[in-house]
């Protein structure tokens, strides 16, 4: 424990005290995060719809700006890991869980109910998967490549510590190794441990829900108590093995299983339907990024309800998760540029979010509105067994899944762990087992509070008030690295141009033929 920080006993006995109040007093602490959520719904959803669409201008502009050749690492780095290994695991830390807990009952929800406009209709059916994509495509991959870039490019190039506070050198000094710096990393662990225990209990609801399909188990706190102990141990075990076999092994798993998914249920679905759907809400998408990334609703508080539920939670949980899928993506992406970097964190994972919610969620959707299946009345975590049951090999699909969302889950709370390793040991790249042992049970015991002292409305509350103070310093931290970029640029030789050599041969001619 001799290379533990500061900010790992402090952010342990915090987390143990928040563990402890919800195991004497869960009553007072579910009213306490009743009240904290409705606070900040309220009064800060401007902040965060503006803060989302700003990293996303930032992502954007780094992409065709003259700071994309930098390399996230010394010049003769290479990158460690192979594209198709990288792309896995950044998407098994990313978005694992949520896509399969979210993929048909997202779009089905917004489908029945969606804002501004009359539910259970085409029109509907489009805006439910607009808005699905607002919430898992660009907006999203932009919080993450921002904070992942800034915490890459310090740690590999300027050799400074993995930590948030690391990368604020350029604007603080060495004030980030006092108090603001350990503050700031106390910050970035509360807002890793809320966001990973969200999908760690929606992990377990699902588990449950499609055990629950498959044998008749109950469908219950009890049984996802037991699923939460069982993966527990299994994380843990994969935890010892480090990041190179346990979540590399794992998250290649997981990619083989989830395309294997997704090619099931598009060719056993409404194929043509499905590929026309694509088409036109992507497209539709894209052309309402900027309205849908800046609407909320001041006139009309059903709508604006609606907004606060959805959108601002979504970008809240991002933005919550940021710490974690950053420091992860940042420590496999050594070597590769600036530019390279963003197109592939930006583009490519919004591309296969939008496409796995257009087959899972518009198969559920083609169901309701063309057959009049009751898609929509099922609960979040059964609507999408309740849809392979319409398919061929209904049984095979929900097997699959179960064993798909329990690899994801391991491999979410493995990479959380070794994350929250990273920050509570100064950074380093191989924290000691025993404090990712530790940081694994404190996030179990986190998920099991949450989920007793209200589920899913308990979750959203500890992600939206733990993203707040993050989001301060996620401003900052934009700020940082575009001034170390500057200084980065001014460094570099200059490039020889056609036009410097002919100046240069202009002056050799002219001191020749100079007189003696």
């Amino acid at each position: 424990m001799k290379k533990v920080s500061a900010v790992f006993w402090i952010a342990l006995v915090m987390s143990l005290v928040f563990v402890l109040w919800g195991v004497v007093s869960p009553t007072h602490l579910e009213a306490i995060m009743d009240i904290a959520l409705v606070f900040f719904l309220q009064n800060f959803g401007w902040f965060y719809q503006i803060a989302a669409t700003f990293f996303l201008v930032v992502a954007l502009f780094l992409i065709f700006s003259k700071y994309g050749h930098i390399k996230l690492g010394k010049e003769e780095d290479k990158p460690e890991f192979s594209r198709p290994t990288w792309f896995a695991m950044l998407f098994s830390a990313g978005m694992g869980i949520g896509l399969l807990f979210f993929g048909v009952s997202e779009p089905i929800s917004h489908f029945a109910n969606p804002p501004f406009i009359e539910g259970e209709t085409g029109e509907a059916a489009i805006m439910s998967l607009r808005y699905t994509y607002l919430h898992w495509g660009f907006h999203a991959w932009a919080i993450y490549a921002i904070i992942a870039l800034a915490l890459a490019y310090f740690k590999f190039r300027k050799g400074y510590p993995g930590l948030m506070s690391a990368t604020l050198r350029p604007l603080l000094g060495d004030r980030v190794k006092g108090r603001i710096g350990t503050l700031i990393d106390i910050i970035a662990v509360f807002a890793t441990l809320f966001g990973v225990c969200a999908s760690l209990g929606l992990g377990a609801a699902q588990i449950n829900g499609g055990l629950s399909y498959l044998t008749g188990i109950p469908n219950n706190f009890s049984t996802q108590f037991l699923i939460i102990a069982i993966v527990t141990l299994l994380f843990l075990i994969s935890a010892g093995t480090g990041i190179k076999k346990g979540i590399k092994y794992l998250s290649n798993t997981n990619m083989i299983l989830a395309v294997i998914l997704f090619l099931a249920v598009i060719i056993l679905g409404p194929t043509i339907f499905l590929l026309d759907l694509f088409t036109t809400t992507f497209g539709s998408y894209v052309q309402n990024i900027p309205a849908m990334g800046l609407r909320l609703s001041p006139f009309d508080a059903g709508n604006a309800a609606w907004l606060q539920g959805w959108t601002i939670f979504y970008w809240a949980w991002w933005i919550a998760w940021a710490p974690f899928v950053g420091t992860f993506i940042a420590r496999v992406s050594k070597g590769r540029t600036v530019r390279e970097f963003v197109i592939a964190v930006l583009v490519a994972p919004t591309l296969v979010c939008t496409l796995w919610f257009c087959v899972f969620g518009g198969t559920g959707i083609f169901y309701e509105y063309t057959l009049g299946l009751n898609v929509s009345g099922q609960t979040l975590e059964t609507a999408l067994f309740f849809v392979y049951e319409q398919l061929p090999f209904s049984t095979l699909l929900a097997i699959i899944t179960v064993f798909l969302i329990s690899t994801f889950f391991i491999t979410s709370a493995d990479s959380a762990t070794f994350v929250l390793g990273m920050q509570t040991t100064n950074g380093s790249t191989e924290p000691p087992n025993i404090v990712k042992y530790i940081w694994g049970l404190i996030l179990a015991a986190s998920s099991v509070v949450l989920m007793a002292t209200g589920g899913l409305e308990a979750m959203q509350t500890a992600i939206i008030v733990s993203a707040f103070p993050l989001t301060v310093v996620l401003f900052m931290m934009i700020f940082s690295m575009l001034k170390a970029f500057k200084a980065d640029i001014k460094r570099e030789p200059k490039p020889i141009t056609e036009k410097r050599r002919l100046k240069v041969r202009i002056k050799k001619r002219k001191d020749q033929i100079k007189p003696t």
